[in-house]
């Protein structure tokens, strides 16, 4: 922490009123052109406004820099299952319930064992991270696991892999006179827009159809597979899990009716009885015991770190399921009995063995009709287009509503003259202006308004694995560089908070304040490049003495 303070202090104290005299005594190389990846703006306004602020600061610092726009379905690809080939990528992480507890975000995503295939897709490797974050994983004293989470925060912070931008105030709109009012929650760092407003949003007349909106398309609907906030929205209303993350963001049974720890690593999980899968066929011990084993194997990599902690699974009886963990987890709750998805065992063992002789894994398969056993049923869906859910009235928690209809809307502009015109009652995704969203309620009178602070955050990625992202002072002076205060009212309208952690406020007694006082600018950004040897040649940044570029030749 002190060490972060001091870091900060001097720079700025030798930046502020000197400038800086960059110098190339000796030949250097320059840094090649760095391309920063966007959605376009018509999809996502606030990220591309975001990137192109962005790149015009860098631009001041000597760099050659291009933002090229991909649809969301590209560009995750890319990112993805591509991890060398790209530099630096507008991202977001978005509010699932789960992430209520930060174990998911910072452990899965900047522990090293996640690099390859995980969430790390930056490439982050730092050993001293690792180890607290392995910590507070097995720190069940809550106020020592928080001062673990804290110094967590404060590495990320001092070594930059991502440059964290703002938390939004995401916003939601729903018709006030097609469902009513009460019926839709408000959960802590999510929003309106969850599975227990889906779940139990009431109709006031004869429209019993929820219409929703997303501006970006759904990649899959897949059981096994984390993709963008699209997908998680369908995948937390077709499949079940033991836990769910109630609105006040603790676990609470769900498919499970009770837990019980028989001691430190050792818990019983009695299932909820008369379940069924949406093929009829009754949700039994043997598949909860398949749930969390699948994803052991490498065949399922996306879950393998919400269950790695799990030494075994047992099926007690016909009711009673024992988890056996390797070491205590404070977040075993939330992070993987509310995170992990129950799968039939009929279905998923026969293609998990198939995938099992070949390149693919389970993120590549698409079941042709899904099968859960949520409160909505999977029913259809039209690639670009809409993706339609029923009511599963045999479900414990039944919905009130007949059908969830999402539609895929990429221009925002489109979506609130929709929402204007009854073709979507619950606007669930608005990337716009927050004040033109409010002048559109007050002039309709039937629209209800929602803001929240957001679990979730956006940010740059940088490509830890690629010169010169792999250097941290490069990160930081480019991070240095970036006021995320103009970033709040430019592209978010006041919408947002500035970040420097990917610890939410939202999440108040994990969130570490002192992360998120440290000055930026310019000059500051570059007298970080110059103390770390980077210099003018030609025009253009170059690489400190010794180094060469490599990528761009």
């Amino acid at each position: 922490m002190n060490g972060i303070k001091t870091l900060l202090r001097t720079a700025t104290a030798m930046a502020v009123g000197l400038g800086v005299l960059w110098s190339g005594a000796a030949s250097a190389d320059q840094i090649r052109q760095l391309k920063i990846l966007s959605r376009p703006q018509a999809a996502q306004p606030q990220e591309y406004q975001t990137i192109q602020l962005i790149a015009q600061e860098w631009r001041k610092l000597g760099l050659d820099v291009k933002v090229e726009l991909m649809p969301w379905e590209q560009m995750a690809d890319l990112v993805w299952y591509n991890r060398d080939k790209w530099d630096i990528t507008g991202w977001q992480m978005v509010g699932r319930p789960e992430r209520s507890d930060p174990d998911e975000i910072v452990f899965n995503l900047f522990h090293s064992t996640t690099a390859e295939k995980g969430y790390n897709f930056v490439g982050y490797n730092n050993p001293e991270f690792d180890k607290v974050a392995e910590a507070q994983r097995s720190e069940v004293d809550q106020e020592k696991r928080k001062q673990l989470i804290y110094k967590a925060q404060e590495i990320l912070a001092a070594d930059q892999p991502n440059l964290m931008l703002v938390h939004p105030r995401s916003v939601f709109a729903f018709d006030k006179t097609i469902w009513n009012p009460d019926t839709i929650v408000e959960q802590s760092g999510i929003g309106i827009k969850n599975a227990w407003t889906f779940i139990g949003a009431t109709p006031l007349g004869d429209q019993k159809d929820m219409i929703v909106n997303s501006s970006d398309n759904v990649i899959a609907i897949n059981p096994l597979y984390i993709s963008g906030s699209t997908d998680s929205w369908i995948t937390e209303l077709v499949w079940d899990r033991l836990l769910r993350i109630g609105p006040d963001g603790l676990p609470q049974p769900w498919s499970a009716v009770s837990y019980d720890w028989v001691d430190g690593t050792t818990i019983d999980v009695t299932l909820r009885s008369g379940m069924k899968w949406h093929d009829g066929k009754p949700v039994t011990a043997d598949d909860v015991v398949f749930s969390f084993t699948a994803p052991q194997g490498e065949e399922a990599p996306m879950y393998k770190p919400f269950t790695r902690n799990i030494k075994s699974v047992e099926k007690r009886d016909d009711n009673v399921v024992r988890f056996v963990l390797e070491k205590p987890s404070a977040a075993f709750l939330t992070a993987t009995l509310a995170k992990v998805n129950l799968i039939p065992k009929h279905i998923w063992e026969p293609i998990l063995a198939d995938l099992s002789s070949k390149t693919e894994n389970a993120e590549s398969y698409q079941e042709p009709s899904p099968i859960g056993s949520g409160p909505f049923k999977f029913s259809s869906w039209r690639a670009s287009e809409e993706v339609v859910l029923e009511a599963n009235g045999d479900h414990f928690n039944a919905p009130k509503m007949a059908r969830w209809i999402l539609r895929i809307v990429p221009n925002t502009e489109a979506a609130v003259g929709m929402l204007r015109k009854g073709e979507v009652n619950f606007l669930s995704d608005y990337t716009g202006d927050p004040k033109v969203l409010q002048t559109v309620a007050a002039e309709d009178g039937d629209l209800e308004i929602v803001a929240t602070t957001d679990i979730g955050f956006r940010y740059v990625a940088f490509n830890n694995r690629r010169p010169p992202m792999d250097d941290a002072a490069f990160r930081n002076a480019l991070s240095m560089a970036i006021n995320r205060k103009l970033i709040v009212g430019a592209a978010f309208k006041g919408f947002a908070v500035p970040s420097n952690s990917v610890v939410s406020p939202a999440l108040g007694f994990w969130h570490n304040e002192a992360t998120d006082n440290f000055e930026t600018g310019t000059e500051l950004a570059k007298k970080i490049l110059a103390d770390a040897g980077y210099r003018m040649e030609g025009g253009r940044l170059a690489y400190p003495e010794g180094k060469t570029e490599t990528l761009g030749k």
